[in-house]
């Protein structure tokens, strides 16, 4: 039996030239996205960040007792954390891109094992009462987040890790008074003398 057939073949559906455009768009954008860098890496806000870590390292140095200069160290790592992420949210959004893309996750994807394993290592220091060896472990790892995370960053990112990574090796063998003057030393003024390069070349 022969197949019936309409006398009209059916129309083909016509897809605007507005579609086609914006589907293009969307296209080249997640493209970029995919292949680009993160950054809103916050200029000013590192800047801010190197500041306030001068502030607690002189509050430190002054203070009384293990557990008291740990709780003012602490206080101005999460200071700074809320600072950081402030400051990037401001930037991405003069800028009009989105924070939450692809680069910004690999660069919280590579800077958060080292966070965590510090997290996890002043605990465990903490507990077997090795407090000299803090700033050692403290400048080597962010030293090693900055510097892995700053592959999915602007250049000036991994340079300023490789600082923290040679600041931490020199603690490694120094007299541990100098704990505070290292500390300073790296999260106050390396954070502040890159936080003014990435202002001054790339905004924020």
């Amino acid at each position: 039996m022969a197949a019936v057939r309409p006398i009209r073949p059916e129309p083909v559906p016509v897809v605007g030239i507005h579609t086609q455009a914006m589907d293009n768009l969307r296209f080249i954008r997640t493209t970029m996205e995919s292949a680009g860098s993160f950054t809103a890496v916050p200029g000013k806000g590192g800047m801010l960040m190197g500041a306030t870590a001068l502030f607690a390292a002189f509050a430190a140095h002054l203070s009384k007792s293990p557990s008291a200069w740990l709780a003012i160290w602490i206080a101005e790592a999460l200071l700074a954390l809320a600072i950081g992420l402030a400051f990037a949210y401001r930037k991405a959004w003069l800028s009009s891109t989105p924070l939450l893309s692809k680069p910004f996750r690999r660069f919280i994807l590579a800077l958060a094992p080292p966070v965590f394993t510090g997290l996890l290592l002043t605990t465990l220091l903490v507990r077997h009462g090795a407090m000299e060896l803090m700033a050692p472990v403290w400048l080597l790892l962010y030293g090693a987040g900055v510097t892995c995370s700053g592959a999915f960053s602007v250049r000036v990112v991994p340079v300023m890790g490789l600082w923290f990574l040679a600041l931490g090796t020199v603690a490694c063998f120094t007299p541990v008074l100098w704990a505070d003057y290292l500390l300073a030393l790296g999260f106050g003024g390396f954070h502040i003398v890159f936080g003014y390069i990435i202002a001054r070349r790339y905004g924020g």
